[in-house]
């Protein structure tokens, strides 16, 4: 089969038509900090039958003619698209972080994994009609595909979040990565054995060797084969030209690794993916190669795999309101619940969890090819996958803001956050009581609390263990009935005896007052307090400022 010179004409310029909207759209999303794909996809219902092919037929079918060689063409790009843009994804795990975060990443990955994969299998499997399920279909593998669906991340979106919140390199940013990176690994490994289920596999094998030689396949990958892979492209970029033949290497096993995973019957995404993360542990790869694959496959062959999706069903005739509300609830219930839940067994805060379910929340890129390949198979109608690119779509748009709500509601409590100018003074006061009195008189106005019961609350404590730390602090503190917790300094420059430590006097007073059913806050500010005041040097140089609004500027720098 060959196209015919009007054909590869049409072709080009659908092609062409295809990358200008997607870039356009795409480009716009990036203005308003959203992801690129959305537009990409905007650009693709726009250009399909939902708007294009209902407003000017003749116009959509003159572009993508069905049944015809351009449509088989197009198709293979698309084909090649995905598979590419798997490899970059894979590219993006690091192993190192993986492992340096092993114990919270295990955490969140697998509880993140296993809740939502529940909740949504349990939802299909007891209430198929819920989803669109006809009796006539598997219900079994349909709700193991929910499940699925629901249960994974996105990679490539959850860090593009974290790198516009500008919180990728940090503690909780490289967590959020580690666990992205494992959830991935652990969802196409699942997606791999339902399409074996489904007997996808088209050569002879049984879904038992489909599964072991699967296995065999990531574990050679991931144990010697990256090994093999750093070693051979050390020796081709000393020994070949620099960057085109590593380029190519890549290239060729990726395409080679998609083709065995499909050769199984599991996909070649799969395989495009194991061998994206065993090329991106070399440490010979240079961040030049991983920048001009990453540029090139995901500004030509990513939007046009994305644009293909818009365009893959109506949106408006396969428009179903039950099935997007169940689905949005699900992903947003099983998977923010579950990954925050894996948080906090990892040992992860109360707010951090919630930010880290919040950026693992966004299915993106992975649900919709996953959608994608599960209508291909005839697994869900066009009702679903259309529920299922915009529940990928709405996690995307919503996981940012939801992460900096909860990452500011963390904040909060930090020290830098607490202070105010008006809650600082200087005083000569020669007595402990008499400096505690006035901090709580302070903090009494701004309460609206009774000085009294304050006051009590905090010479208690003073009189159980005295509050002087080292090197010129003091920090009385207590638990009261009270919200958010209140920060109060006074600067006393001749020192007041709190027996402190190192039996210095202490010049600086800190009150501390926090709720009185959250011990954890109180911990966690004593301890980041303290920790601020561990050079006397320093402390010298904040003794020797003249006024409460360079104190608190000099306080918010310390580490």
């Amino acid at each position: 089969m060959q196209l015919s010179n009007d054909q590869v004409i049409i072709f080009l310029i659908s092609i062409s038509v295809m990358l200008f909207s997607a870039k356009m759209l795409g480009e716009i999303f990036t203005k308003f900090k959203q992801p690129a794909i959305i537009g990409e996809i905007l650009a693709g219902v726009i250009l399909g039958p939902t708007i294009l092919g209902m407003l000017s037929p003749g116009t959509f079918e003159f572009l993508f003619p069905k049944n015809s060689e351009i449509n088989v063409a197009m198709d293979g790009i698309t084909n090649i698209a995905v598979v590419l843009l798997l490899l970059v994804s894979g590219l993006e795990v690091d192993l190192s972080v993986v492992f340096r975060h092993r114990k919270k990443a295990l955490s969140i990955s697998i509880i993140g994994i296993i809740i939502p994969f529940l909740l949504g299998f349990g939802i299909a499997y007891l209430f198929p009609g819920l989803l669109g399920l006809i009796e006539s279909q598997d219900r079994l593998v349909f709700a193991l595909f929910i499940g699925t669906a629901i249960a994974i991340s996105s990679l490539p979106v959850i860090a593009k979040i974290l790198m516009d919140l500008k919180i990728f390199k940090s503690e909780i940013g490289s967590i959020i990565i580690a666990s992205a990176m494992l959830n991935d690994l652990i969802g196409w490994i699942i997606f791999s054995v339902i399409l074996g289920m489904i007997g996808a596999n088209t050569n002879g094998f049984s879904f038992s060797e489909t599964l072991i030689y699967t296995l065999s396949f990531i574990a050679f990958l991931l144990i010697a084969g990256r090994k093999i892979i750093n070693k051979l492209i050390s020796i081709i970029q000393v020994k070949l030209t620099f960057p085109g033949s590593v380029i190519n290497f890549i290239l060729i096993l990726g395409f080679l690794g998609a083709a065995f995973t499909e050769y199984l019957g599991v996909h070649a995404i799969l395989g495009a993916f194991m061998v994206g993360i065993a090329i991106g542990d070399s440490i010979h790869l240079k961040e030049r190669t991983r920048e001009i694959l990453h540029q090139f496959i995901t500004n030509i062959f990513a939007p046009l795999f994305f644009v293909s999706i818009g365009m893959k069903a109506n949106f408006i005739t396969n428009f179903n309101v039950g099935i997007v509300i169940v689905l949005l609830a699900l992903a947003f219930i099983g998977k923010i619940a579950g990954c925050s839940i894996g948080a906090r067994l990892g040992g992860m805060k109360k707010n951090e969890s919630l930010a880290v379910g919040a950026g693992m929340s966004s299915s993106g890129a992975m649900g919709i090819i996953i959608g994608l390949i599960a209508l291909q198979f005839g697994l869900i109608n066009e009702e679903v996958f259309v529920g299922l690119v915009i529940m990928a779509l709405f996690t995307s748009i919503s996981s940012a803001p939801l992460m900096s709500y909860f990452l500011k509601e963390r904040d909060k409590t930090k020290f830098r956050n607490l202070l105010q100018e008006r809650f600082v003074f200087f005083t000569n006061e020669s007595g402990k009581e008499k400096i505690i009195s006035r901090l709580v008189e302070v903090a009494s106005k701004e309460l609206k609390l009774e000085k009294e019961v304050i006051l009590r609350e905090v010479m208690s404590r003073e009189k159980n263990l005295p509050t002087g730390i080292a090197n010129y602090l003091a920090l009385p503190h207590a638990k009261i009935k009270i919200k958010d917790p209140f920060i109060g300094i006074a600067i006393n420059k001749r020192g007041v005896n709190f027996d402190a430590a190192d039996g210095l006097p202490c010049k600086i007073i800190i009150l501390l007052l926090t709720p009185e059913n959250n011990n954890e806050i109180q911990l966690q500010l004593l301890s980041e307090i303290a920790a601020k005041f561990r050079s006397k040097e320093q402390v010298e140089k904040l003794l020797a400022l003249l006024n409460a609004r360079e104190l608190c500027a000099e306080l918010k720098k310390l580490e």
